[in-house]
C-alpha cells in the first residue's frame, strides 16, 4: 500500500466518480482504476460499489476510508513540520442546516490555514442529505436541530445509520424578519401574529417529511406558504415580501445578515442545536478547530451551550 493510493481513493470519494476524479488528479481513467484495483487486491477488501451514477463506498470501503483519511492527516502533518516543500493540500468538509453560525465559523475556519492549497467544502442542504454525507464519509461533520417533535425519529436514524449526535446549544424559539417588517415594533410575537404573513421554510426535496424540517411548527396550517433551496434566497425574500421564518435567533452581522431581525416567538419548544459524525470517525485537528470555532460564535446564545 503506497500513500499515493490512499490519495487517488480520497479524491474519487469526494468526486463519486473515477472519471472525475481522474481528470482532478491527471491520470487516465485506466490507470486510475488499475490503482484502485491493486489496493482492494492487497487489502483483500471490496472498496468501492461501482453503479451508473459513479461510485460509491461499500460497508468495508467505509471501514477502511476512516482509517486512509486519518494516515493521511498524519502525513500532511508530518510534511508540514519537516517537508521543506508544499505540504499536503488540507482538506475538511462540513453538510448543515441552513444557520449563518455554522457559515461565519467556516469563514473563520479558512482565514486560519496557512498551507496555499486547501479543499474545503461547505453543503447547506437537506436534513436527509447530511445524513448521507456523513454515512457516505463525504463530510466529516453535520450540523442540524432536534426538537421535541423530531427528536425520537431522528434519533432512531442516527443509530441506524451509525452517527453519533453531541448538542451545542438549546434555544428558544425565535422568527427572523425583515427590519422594515411590521413586527418589529414588538418584542415578543405570537402565531396569530404571524397570519397574514408568508411563512417562508426549505425544501427538502424527495425527503419531504415533518421530521426533516428545518422549521418546527412544521405540520401547522398556514394560508401562505414559501418554500426555497437556499439562505440568500429566504432573506430576500423576508426583505421583498415581509417573509417571515423559525428558527434559532443566532444571526451574523459580519455575513450580510444586518437587514434581518429576530424576534422571540411566543411558543415553548425548544431548539437544541448540534453535530453529528459518523462513529468510526475520529475528528481530525480541523474538524476540532471547526468545532471550537462554532462553540466561540454561539456563546451567549441560548440557555445551555455545551461544554467541553
Amino acid at each position: 500500500m503506497r500513500i499515493q493510493q490512499l490519495e487517488y481513493l480520497e479524491k474519487i470519494v469526494e468526486k463519486g466518480s473515477i472519471n472525475e476524479a481522474a481528470k482532478d488528479l491527471f491520470l487516465s481513467q485506466p490507470s486510475l482504476s488499475n490503482a484502485l484495483k491493486d489496493l482492494e487486491e492487497e487489502m483483500g477488501i471490496k472498496i468501492l460499489r461501482r453503479h451508473k451514477s459513479g461510485v460509491s463506498l461499500t460497508d468495508e470501503g467505509r471501514e477502511f476510508m476512516v482509517y486512509a483519511r486519518q494516515i493521511l492527516d498524519q502525513v500532511n502533518l508530518l510534511e508540514e513540520k519537516y517537508k521543506r516543500g508544499t505540504p499536503r493540500k488540507q482538506a475538511f468538509s462540513v453538510s448543515a442546516q441552513h444557520y449563518a453560525f455554522v457559515v461565519h465559523a467556516f469563514v473563520q475556519l479558512i482565514r486560519e490555514v496557512t498551507t496555499e492549497e486547501y479543499q474545503f467544502t461547505l453543503r447547506e442542504t437537506e436534513t436527509r442529505n447530511i445524513l448521507d454525507d456523513l454515512t457516505a464519509f463525504k463530510s466529516e461533520l453535520g450540523i442540524l436541530y432536534l426538537n421535541r417533535f423530531n427528536r425520537q425519529v431522528m434519533e432512531k436514524l442516527f443509530k441506524e445509520l451509525d452517527l453519533e449526535f453531541q448538542p451545542l446549544f438549546t434555544a428558544t424559539p425565535h422568527v427572523f424578519v425583515s427590519r422594515s417588517n411590521p413586527l418589529t415594533t414588538q418584542k415578543t410575537v405570537a402565531l396569530a401574529d404571524l397570519a397574514e404573513y408568508p411563512y417562508l421554510s426549505y425544501e427538502q426535496g424527495d425527503a419531504e417529511s415533518f421530521y426533516f424540517s428545518e422549521e418546527i411548527l412544521s405540520t401547522l396550517n398556514r394560508k401562505k406558504n414559501i418554500k426555497v433551496s437556499d439562505r440568500a434566497t429566504i432573506f430576500n425574500l423576508m426583505v421583498g415580501l415581509d417573509g417571515y421564518t423559525i428558527s434559532s435567533g443566532i444571526i451574523s452581522s459580519e455575513l450580510n445578515d444586518d437587514k434581518i431581525v429576530a424576534i422571540p416567538l411566543e411558543v415553548d419548544d425548544p431548539i437544541q442545536l448540534g453535530w453529528l459524525k459518523h462513529r468510526q470517525v475520529i475528528l481530525s485537528p480541523l474538524g476540532e478547530r471547526y468545532l471550537n470555532l462554532l462553540k466561540e460564535h454561539i456563546q451567549g446564545y441560548g440557555f445551555s451551550v455545551a461544554q467541553e
